[in-house]
């Protein structure tokens, strides 16, 4: 089952790669912007961090991280969909601080990195694609140092009742539709809403980040809870 998973969502991506930051902006509105604003701002990034993005797609917060770094640090953005890290390469010749970054291809169910490796971790608009949300949260834990950072930023579920209906609604009804005058296919965006049925609330998540060895959880509902920024330490 994992691995269906995985070839669906591998095909999915591949699909929509040189799409993919334009369908983001249309589909979240430009939300998805500030939520990593968000998130950046609460990132320990020191000038000389090594960082690990998991599931990059085409780099925009490797990027964003990449600003943050001096001379001494480094950004790697890992991702299993080829077709997304040609266009995170193509993007990569334009940054001014290429020297700081590199993508790679790699499997976030098992990353090609030793233990205790990493200052941060992180993972965006990706841990509810992942074939198992637990193994994902533990290699990222374990490749990160002692006391490292880990952090998803994701799409998860609206608390309040009456607006939670409109959210799913627009998912279910309306997404679908704009995917496919958009980019001229249904199914890429049929499977955004699949994604979130089985995937864990911002709560659940936040104690599935302490079961895999996390301390100092915290997690940061935005958007009426649209989505959540969940950070956590390596014990």
């Amino acid at each position: 089952m994992e691995g269906d998973k995985a070839a669906y969502v591998h095909d999915v991506f591949t699909k929509i790669a040189d799409r993919y930051d334009t369908m983001n902006s249309v589909l979240s509105f430009q939300q998805h912007r500030l939520w990593r604003n968000f998130a950046m701002r609460r990132l320990p990034i020191r000038p000389d961090s090594k960082i690990l993005d998991v599931a990059a797609g085409t780099g925009a917060w490797t990027f964003a991280m990449a600003e943050r770094l001096g001379d001494e640090g480094r950004v790697i953005g890992l991702d299993f969909t080829e077709a997304m890290l040609e266009v995170a390469n193509e993007r990569l010749q334009r940054f001014p601080r290429r020297k700081n970054v590199e993508f790679v291809h790699g499997n976030a169910m098992d990353l090609p990195y030793p233990d205790n490796s990493f200052d941060i971790v992180t993972i965006g608009f990706a841990l509810r694609n992942v074939p198992s949300v637990e193994t994902c949260l533990r290699e990222m834990v374990r490749v990160a140092k002692p006391g490292g950072a880990i952090v998803s930023l994701e799409l998860s579920k609206p608390e309040f009742t009456p607006f939670r209906k409109l959210y799913y609604f627009y998912f279910y009804n309306i997404l679908p539709r704009v995917g496919q005058l958009v980019v001229g296919d249904r199914a890429p965006y049929e499977w955004l809403p699949e994604s979130l049925i089985d995937f864990p609330d911002r709560q659940r998540l936040a104690q599935m980040f302490r079961d895999a060895g996390m301390r100092d959880v915290e997690s940061f509902p935005l958007t009426f809870g649209i989505a959540a920024l969940h950070l956590g330490y390596k014990r």
